[in-house]
């Protein structure tokens, strides 16, 4: 399918929607349609698509006749939904039932469940990083002062640490220092790990978050933005390691030039 194909973006909040419609846009896509939810979407996107669909999260039958009704053959979803919004919903007649067939309820599961509902009406999702290799994490040094050996050595362990959690579905963050394990996220989310892990090692503590084995990069992308950077710091980590080609930087300048401001170490593994 070409680059310039109409696309059909659903759209959670925060400023990913907003990267993807401007990579879209540069790569000569011509007709955005937008699915945007209440209390999610910021309001000022509307004026930079063709049409847009204001919506309840939970309304999956309006979300299938939106996407039908833009003409495009592929959809993106960027954004996330609150936790509480997305746990809490009302569902319609279509949700429901989806929700009655689905033997565990999580976000992978429902957004899984709401992919296979956008391939039967003809639209399928792409990946979620589609239009922006630019925000990407590559190989390597990133930004923020150069690691040293030391800092080095606890990116690799982290990673090798990240990587085991991850694929026990446990977390996919974790704090480490001087070869020691801080913190490991759970349930609790990556910036309260971040703060968990920071305390117990009182300053030079190494952040890793990776991507999970099989990792569904349609919906549920590794992502770092400037507030991850702020609670890093606030939390006495010194460098973070992401995994490059896996982890977007939301937006790669701005968490760039955080990072040289703060003197946290950006690193790609």
């Amino acid at each position: 399918m070409k680059s310039s194909a109409p696309l059909f973006l659903i759209a959670g909040s925060g400023d990913y929607p907003q990267l993807v419609i401007e990579g879209a846009r540069a790569a000569g896509v011509e007709r955005i349609a937008m699915a945007a939810f209440e209390g999610e979407t910021r309001r000022d996107l509307a004026g930079l698509v063709d049409i847009v669909e204001w919506m309840r999260v939970g309304q999956l039958g309006r979300l299938l006749d939106a996407a039908k009704k833009s003409g495009a053959q592929r959809a993106l979803m960027a954004g996330q939904i609150a936790p509480s919004h997305l746990f809490h919903l009302r569902p319609d007649f279509k949700a429901l039932f989806l929700l009655a067939k689905l033997k565990e309820r999580n976000a992978e599961t429902l957004f899984g469940a709401v992919a296979q509902e956008m391939e039967k009406a003809g639209v399928p999702l792409i990946p979620a990083t589609t239009f922006l290799d630019a925000h990407l994490a590559t190989p390597g040094w990133i930004a923020g002062p150069k690691p040293g050996a030391r800092q080095i050595r606890d990116l690799e362990f982290g990673f090798r640490i990240a990587k085991e959690t991850s694929r026990l579905d446990i977390g996919q963050t974790v704090v480490v220092k001087n070869g020691t394990v801080l913190a490991v996220e759970a349930f609790e989310g990556t910036n309260e790990a971040i703060q968990r892990g920071g305390r117990l090692g009182r300053g030079g503590a190494t952040l890793v978050k990776v991507s999970k084995p099989g990792q569904d990069m349609r919906f549920d992308v590794p992502v770092i933005g400037t507030r991850t950077l702020e609670v890093a710091a606030e939390s006495g980590v010194r460098s973070l390691g992401v995994e490059a080609g896996a982890t977007l930087l939301l937006d790669r300048p701005k968490v760039c030039a955080l990072a040289d401001r703060l003197g946290i170490s950006l690193y790609g593994q």
